[in-house]
């Protein structure tokens, strides 16, 4: 299916990515929108990375970071990524369907006369009041479900469990300051490893296995901010892939979208 249509996605994060993936997958041209320093941590599958690369390959869908809305290009087979946090070209664009995918927990200023279709991702947004639909964003038996009454599961501030792991797989800033890496995305780390420094004060791996992700160095950090995590499963080329999670997610949205076509 060629030429289906421009969707704008706000945020490039590793879920956001698994949504614009599947859209470029079947003919949709997507516009991402992002901040000028994102806070992603899973950076070698998040569409988001443009921003600080320039461009990025993932799974072979390219990402490249425009200027303005005026350089957006509905004809090109690449994914583009604007900073835009305010989503002022959400206007000038006029796209058919927005999908916020910022993962903020709470509703940013999205509203459901921005675009025809207007979909959001996880927790803080209600349909049919916010938006049309809601696509839960919890791992379980509800994941990736429609929601066009109501709103998703709240967020527990809990991640999943991977092989009997969840709080201890996450990597937190000590203090607020700058990202020094000792590791990068991909590297095998020990529990109790330096993986990094902030501030000159240590982060350290709360398990054995694989640095899946890591908060790009230029962002300026916060005490207590999720800077990065450690995949038990130890397998180097989970970093690399798109999530099972974010590609049912994902389903979710094209759910939606075709059923809007009918």
């Amino acid at each position: 299916m060629k030429n289906a249509g421009t969707v704008i996605v706000r945020g490039g994060g590793d879920l956001a990515t698994g949504i614009i993936y599947r859209l470029w997958k079947v003919g949709f041209s997507v516009l991402v929108l992002e901040t000028e320093k994102p806070l992603v941590v899973r950076r070698t599958v998040s569409a988001a990375s443009a921003v600080f690369e320039g461009s990025i390959n993932i799974e072979g869908m390219e990402a490249v970071l425009i200027g303005s809305a005026e350089d957006f290009d509905p004809s090109s087979a690449k994914i583009q990524v604007l900073i835009d946090p305010e989503g002022k070209s959400i206007r000038k664009i006029r796209p058919r369907i927005l999908v916020d995918a910022v993962m903020a927990k709470k509703n940013l200023g999205t509203t459901k006369d921005m675009a025809p279709l207007v979909i959001a991702i996880g927790p803080g947004f209600s349909a049919p009041e916010d938006v049309h639909a809601v696509i839960e964003t919890k791992r379980g038996h509800t994941l990736g479900r429609v929601i066009t009454n109501g709103s998703a599961i709240p967020n527990t501030g809990v991640p999943g469990v991977i092989k009997g792991y969840s709080i201890e797989r996450l990597l937190r800033s000590p203090a607020d300051g700058w990202l020094t890496p000792v590791h990068k995305i991909g590297d095998e780390v020990s529990c109790g490893q330096t993986v990094a420094y902030v501030d000159g004060i240590p982060v350290t791996a709360g398990v054995d296995g694989i640095l899946r992700g890591l908060i790009h160095p230029s962002v300026y950090l916060t005490k207590g901010l999720k800077i990065g995590d450690v995949d038990p499963r130890g397998d180097p080329s989970h970093c690399f892939s798109i999530t099972d999670k974010a590609l049912a997610v994902a389903g979710g949205v094209l759910e939606v979208i075709m059923s809007s076509m009918e």
